[in-house]
């Protein structure tokens, strides 16, 4: 029995001695296999795919983008056009269970006063704002306030703020001020944040100059690089990594303010008056291409969007029409220059057979024998007709692919048309000598024009001055004239002076209310046609674009005019009247630069700057208000200004309205006398759905002045003319 006992007892050992060998070779195999699997994650810093360093650092560094600025949009004289800003939308905490570091409520503790206070800075009524601030998920945290409370400016920010709401707060985001308003504001165009809901969001252009240079104007982002705890509190005398900003260039256009400005004024003016489809009015500089002025109606305020949705292209560049009689320069150009032009040589005017096709003068019926000398001055179309057979179709095609017709001019500024020539039968070979069967755009023809003014040298329209580096204060880029060819001699272009000048002196031409004494104008007149969508052309008086471009002074020309005006609603007037109403001022004004304000006596020639009324008393705003010959408007029974229109900064002419809004209940005003524009400022002012009837000035208002209009529902504003 021991002998087995004894047995049983070796046994035991030798497997505890083969256990312990098994676990010593275990321990030592995973010791090893540790080894190895510490030596690559050392030397590869990796584990599982994942970076150990950036790992690392993510935990223990934070890393902040910096933006960099945007760089500015200027005038030609350095003056600002578009520039960096911040916006703000306003949100309101609801949940009651959310307290400041204080331990004091963070959240609508009053909805009827928090409402009430509001509805006198946001555009929305007290009712409207308590239900926002109900919101029937019970358990949400915040609630916004729709479109009315974004992109709130610094003034009202500060305005809301002093009131001291709880549970009221502010997102601050990056924006684009446009100090002066509406001002070329197709061509200089606007931009949106690439990402609407981060506050470190960068801004890109999404239309004119701001498209085109955004990658200049953006310039390039940097980032600040910390070391942080494992809570992510930045560490102390943690050495900082910083990479620079690269701020964006700041780019300076060919536009003089004052100029721009005043073609803002007079644009307007004919907007509100007679309702044309579109307006274009352009200055360029005759002898070097700059783009003195540029502005188009429809058009929209770059700071409020208003207008944006009916006003979403640059159409001096996008797009493309048949310019009619203007295009008569070009076709007595090329009959001069190409030894084809008699001018004593009788035709008879009033219609021409073409390739089966009737063409007849603006007057149908004509007048009688004309010598072709009178042809141009009277915009006869038969006579063009003449002056096209007589060259023959190649030569003409020649003269118009020498004027660049069918050409983009390159001018920096995108989405710009080609344009085209219709060229297959001979009636649109005939037609084109008038301006029909061929579309181009506004800088084309200013191109085009260029050559009569600089003695056959045609230069390229262009609208930028300099680029200037914001870091190193460099000129990258800087404006040169840029002669595009010479499509006619000198000796023909003074003789297409000459004629141009008789279209306002001649008994018989088609511009005689250009004619401006005192100014050498020479001018040519446009009525073209608009194609139909089902064929053929459109009927009806207003059915055209009207336009006039003119050579100032017509034997030297230092600017050229071009105006085009495209299916006046409200033609109470004949349409070389309506844009002499443009044409005529802005000569004045041109030729007048630098003499002293009282050599220009034009009405309205010294426009006002708006001043910043928020936070003034009532009294002292209505009172600067009138010392600046200036109308006004008061929305409200308060005592101190809480919004303005026009904005602070905007320029006007004398005798407009200024609408504001007071700190107190909102009151109706009186509209009795109030244009539909200055009704328009109150609809905008106030928030509220007014429909106006009739035109003129206001004779009647559905709601009676001094009533509460915070509830009210629609108003009806009648307007009848004087």
């Amino acid at each position: 029995m021991s002998k087995f006992r004894k047995l049983l007892k070796n046994k035991a050992r030798r497997n505890h001695y083969i256990v312990g060998i098994l676990i010593l070779i275990v321990t030592a195999f995973s010791f090893i296999l540790f080894i190895q699997r510490f030596a690559y994650i050392s030397t590869s810093k990796q584990y599982d795919g994942v970076n150990l360093v950036k790992k690392t650092k993510q935990k223990y560094e934070k890393v902040t983008k910096v933006n960099a600025k945007r760089g500015d949009i200027l005038d030609v004289n350095g003056d600002m056009i578009a520039g960096d800003s911040t916006i703000y939308n306003i949100y309101a905490i609801v949940d009651h269970k959310s307290k400041t570091a204080a331990g004091k409520a963070d959240y609508v503790v009053n909805k009827e006063k928090t409402a009430q206070v509001l509805s006198k800075y946001l555009p929305l009524s007290k009712k409207q704002l308590i239900k926002y601030l109900t919101p029937k998920n019970k358990k949400q945290y915040q609630v916004e306030f729709g479109q009315s409370g974004r992109g709130l400016s610094i003034e009202i920010k500060r305005k809301i703020n002093a009131q001291k709401l709880p549970g009221i707060h502010f997102v601050e985001l990056p924006s684009r001020s446009y100090p002066n308003g509406v001002f070329a504001t197709n061509l200089v165009g606007i931009t949106k944040a690439d990402d609407v809901n981060d506050q470190n969001s960068n801004i890109s252009g999404v239309m004119g100059i701001e498209k085109y240079f955004n990658k200049m104007l953006s310039g390039q982002n940097g980032k600040k690089i910390t070391k942080v705890d494992f809570n992510g509190n930045e560490l102390p005398n943690s050495q900082v990594s910083e990479k620079k900003t690269s701020n964006g260039s700041n780019v300076y256009l060919t536009l003089n303010s004052k100029i721009q400005q005043y073609a803002e004024i007079l644009a307007q003016e004919t907007a509100e008056k007679y309702e044309p489809k579109n307006l274009q009015i352009l200055v360029m500089n005759a002898k070097t291409g700059a783009i003195e002025a540029a502005t188009q109606r429809p058009t929209f305020n770059p700071t409020t969007g208003k207008g944006l949705a009916n006003s979403w292209r640059d159409t001096l560049v996008e797009d493309q029409f048949e310019p009619g009689s203007v295009m008569k320069i070009l076709t007595l150009s090329a009959s001069i220059d190409s030894g084809n032009y008699n001018p004593n040589q009788l035709y008879k005017s009033g219609s021409v057979e073409v390739g089966g096709r009737t063409i007849s003068d603006w007057n149908n019926a004509g007048w009688g024998m004309i010598p072709l000398s009178e042809a141009f001055p009277r915009s006869s179309n038969v006579g063009m007709v003449k002056l096209e057979q007589k060259m023959g179709s190649k030569t003409w095609l020649k003269y118009m692919h020498r004027f660049n017709i069918g050409e983009k001019t390159g001018i920096d500024l995108p989405g710009e048309v080609a344009g085209g020539i219709s060229y297959q039968h001979t009636s649109d070979q005939a037609m084109t000598s008038f301006g029909q069967s061929v579309n181009v755009n506004t800088m084309q023809m200013l191109q085009a024009f260029s050559a009569i003014a600089n003695g056959g040298k045609m230069v390229k329209p262009q609208i930028i001055q300099k680029v200037v580096n914001s870091n190193t204060g460099k000129t990258t880029q800087s404006f040169k004239r840029q002669v595009v060819g010479q499509p006619i001699k000198s000796s023909t272009a003074k003789k297409v002076q000459k004629a141009m000048r008789q279209v306002v002196t001649k008994s018989y031409g088609t511009g005689l209310v250009y004619n401006i004494p005192g100014i050498k104008v020479g001018v040519k007149t446009g009525t073209a046609q608009i194609a139909s969508s089902k064929g053929g052309y459109l009927t009806g008086s207003n059915n055209y674009i009207f336009s006039v471009t003119g050579m100032i002074p017509y034997d030297d020309p230092n600017y050229i005019v071009y105006i085009t005006m495209r299916q006046p609603q409200k033609m109470t007037e004949f349409p070389e009247k309506i844009l002499s109403e443009i044409f005529n001022p802005l000569v004045k004004r041109l030729v007048n630069q630098g003499k002293s304000p009282t050599s220009v006596t034009e009405a309205g020639s010294q426009y006002v700057k708006v001043p910043g009324l928020l936070n003034k008393t009532t009294e002292t705003a209505l009172s600067k208000i009138k010392k600046l010959d200036l109308q006004s408007g008061v929305v409200g029974t308060g005592d101190k200004v809480v919004q303005q229109l026009p904005s602070s900064g905007e320029k006007v002419m004398p005798g407009q309205r200024m609408v504001l809004l007071t700190n107190g209940a909102m009151t109706m005003p009186d509209l009795t006398g109030w244009s539909k524009n200055d009704v328009l400022k109150f609809a905008e002012i106030t928030g509220k759905q007014v429909t106006t009837k009739g035109d003129g000035y206001v004779t009647e208002q559905s709601v009676k002045a001094g009533q509460v209009i915070n509830d009210s529902g629609k108003i009806i504003v009648t307007l009848k003319n004087k």
